[in-house]
């Protein structure tokens, strides 16, 4: 389990590197596109439709991030009337439901990437829309991961936990 936690970790940071880096470049290059419009009346022509497809990148990236961290959108209403013990049982299978749905999605939505490779969807300059979509089942694998980690951790903690005295 260390070693999972660990390598959850540097996936992490590699991720907060990534978002760091295309978010920077995002402003770059709107900030580029204003600047070429208003003096010289044209922008970069591809410009819009890659900024588009690099916020899917900095959504599912953050999201991932989100779901390491547990700050992900959740309803916890039921949790504030049980006390710890079957708080942390919920919660357990909270997490593990939700690995089997971002496990889905991330199947599904790999399909859905790899109908658009088999179609040969072009985004900009002959470059695949697929390479910009592949962000998609990627970022709900790690999603899946994620919540299965969190769910482990919880469930061994439901097991050992024991009541004060």
């Amino acid at each position: 389990m260390t070693f999972l936690r660990r390598l959850n970790n540097f996936i992490a940071k590699f991720e907060g590197w990534l978002l760091i880096f295309i978010v920077l470049f995002m402003v770059f290059l709107a900030f580029l596109q204003v600047v070429l419009r208003n003096l010289f009346a044209h922008g970069i022509l591809w410009g819009d439709t890659f900024l588009r497809h690099l916020v899917l990148w900095v959504g599912f990236i953050g999201a991932s991030l989100a779901t390491k961290d547990e700050k992900h959108i959740n309803i916890d209403a039921l949790s504030r009337l049980l006390n710890e013990r079957w708080k942390l049982g919920v919660q357990t299978i909270i997490s593990f439901f939700s690995a089997l749905i971002t496990s889905y999605l991330a199947w599904i939505s790999w399909r859905f990437v790899m109908e658009e490779k088999e179609f040969g969807t072009i985004l900009f300059n002959n470059i695949p829309v697929w390479y910009f979509q592949i962000i998609i089942p990627f970022g709900f694998a790690l999603m899946s991961l994620r919540f299965l980690l969190s769910g482990m951790e919880k469930l061994i903690r439901t097991i050992n936990y024991q009541e004060d005295a």
